[in-house]
């Protein structure tokens, strides 16, 4: 089955094919660092990351460019009007807001590192592209699809016919008033910012429309997207709430200037939900990767979490869904910890292997399986029983040596895509098999005082023993 993607801007799945051959264009739709990033937020980052996974397992090179907001991104995003959210962080926090904005990025990067996204080839900062944008900007000026007014530089929309193909959003249906700020120099409630201009705003450049300058917001991707990636890319995700007006206004102001089509494939990831509703900081749930971490949650317990269900569908985080999600990672760290073992000689064939491949078609079938689930537009919870099934027949004693090692390339191959296993590192192994022999030194003796209680330290560190007529085995809880 060839890989199928959701493509947001024909509303159906199509097969993927990219421009040129081997190779992937992805522009992925970072943060605004104007605070701290939340779980909601990384739900989108881990798709991206996922995409780019499979993308790579399918054996293309992925150019991959993920912005930073660092200017511009205005509180009305529809009407292109308002503050920016940069200056309104700063003012809260009484802080310079290039401050603001160093600060918060190396907290958004620090997060992408510990949850395990592999890094971007740029991650581009908005401010370190103004050139780029104004050639943008006075090419639109040019060919007559932006006008200036009152220092400022507007997209006007009913230049472009294609505009609300994306969203749905057709500029006769937008009411003046309604939907739109009403600024009396705009030709159209409709028409977008590409530049504003404030004597008052913090960061600032001058240019030929005027001293005061910093960009609107939708510009900016646009901008960052020709220099790293050219003119057309393959791919552009962001999560659905950058569709209108982000997205939209993207596409306009880009195929306006160069001619062409932007991107190939436009893929969205829903909403994260907490307890059913809208992530909110009156709510108090607008959790990070800290607040995850100090319920007593490994990180990536809290990605498997947030990719196990599929991009396309709303996910609901609970801190009970969080503790199911732990346990079913530590249930597929088992299975991989016993499969390194049987493969290893260290533990015994299972006893259900004999006289069978010893599971060798399992794994034939589990791969296929899991590789149908992700062709079919990254639906992991479809890829993901693949993996459990393999567990279930470990623990039934289906595997002999070569079904283990077979099982083990394929777990290994298929956490290259999900990130989220972990095997046993040699030093903790051998730390925790030299517990185990000072408790079996212990028993001989008859200290079973202190044979409980290094059973007890292990447990108190997540390690259970198991005794075993093979021996004492170890895992993790």
């Amino acid at each position: 089955m060839a890989f199928e993607v959701f493509n947001s801007l024909t509303r159906r799945k199509e097969p993927f094919r990219s421009l040129e051959p081997g190779v992937v264009r992805m522009y992925n739709c970072g943060p605004t660092v104007y605070s701290r990033a939340h779980i909601g937020n990384f739900r989108a980052f881990l798709f991206a990351d996922l995409l780019r996974r499979w993308l790579e397992h399918s054996g293309y090179r992925v150019l991959q460019v993920m912005n930073i907001t660092d200017v511009g991104h205005l509180t009305d995003d529809v009407g292109g009007d308002g503050t920016d959210r940069m200056e309104a962080a700063a003012r809260k926090e009484g802080r310079d807001p290039w401050k603001i904005a160093e600060h918060y990025a190396g907290l958004f990067l620090q997060d992408l590192r510990r949850l395990g996204i592999q890094p971007a080839m740029v991650y581009p900062r908005a401010s370190d592209h103004i050139p780029e944008m104004v050639e943008i900007i006075e090419g639109l000026i040019a060919k007559g699809h932006a006008y200036q007014a009152d220092g400022n530089v507007y997209f006007e929309v009913r230049t472009f016919p294609r505009y609300g193909r994306l969203s749905g959003n057709r500029v006769d249906e937008t009411e003046a008033g309604a939907r739109v700020a009403v600024r009396e120099e705009k030709r159209d409630p409709a028409d977008f910012a590409l530049w504003k201009s404030d004597p008052q705003h913090v960061m600032k450049w001058a240019t030929r429309f005027g001293p005061h300058g910093f960009p609107g917001w939708h510009i900016e991707c646009s901008a960052m997207a020709r220099k790293h990636l050219g003119d057309r890319i393959d791919i552009h995700t962001g999560g659905e709430d950058n569709v209108f007006p982000h997205h939209e206004c993207e596409i306009a102001q880009t195929e306006s200037f160069t001619g062409e089509s932007f991107a190939t494939y436009w893929m969205h990831s829903k909403f994260l939900q907490v307890d059913g509703g809208k992530m909110s900081k009156s709510l108090g749930n607008t959790y990070t990767v800290d607040d995850v971490q100090a319920r007593g949650f490994s990180t990536r317990a809290l990605r498997f979490a947030l990719l196990r269900g599929h991009y396309r569908q709303p996910l609901n985080y609970t801190w009970e869904g969080q503790k199911d999600a732990a346990s079913a990672l530590a249930s597929l760290d088992d299975m991989t910890l016993r499969l390194t073992r049987i493969a290893k000689a260290e533990q015994a064939e299972g006893e259900a292997a004999a006289g069978t491949d010893g599971g060798l078609e399992l794994v034939r079938g589990a791969r296929a399986a899991f590789a149908a689930g992700l062709d079919d537009d990254l639906n992991v919870a479809q890829a993901l029983p693949a993996l459990f099934l393999l567990r279930t027949a470990v623990l039934e004693g289906r595997f002999s040596r070569a079904g283990a090692v077979d099982a083990l390339a394929f777990v290994r191959e298929a956490d290259r895509v999900l990130g989220v296993l972990e095997e046993a590192p040699a030093d903790l192994d051998q730390r925790v098999q030299g517990r185990i022999a000072e408790r079996q030194a212990a028993r001989k003796r008859r200290d079973f005082k202190l044979s409980d209680q290094i059973r007890d330290e292990l447990l108190a560190e997540g390690i259970v023993l198991e005794d075993t007529p093979q021996g004492v085995l170890w895992r993790r809880k």
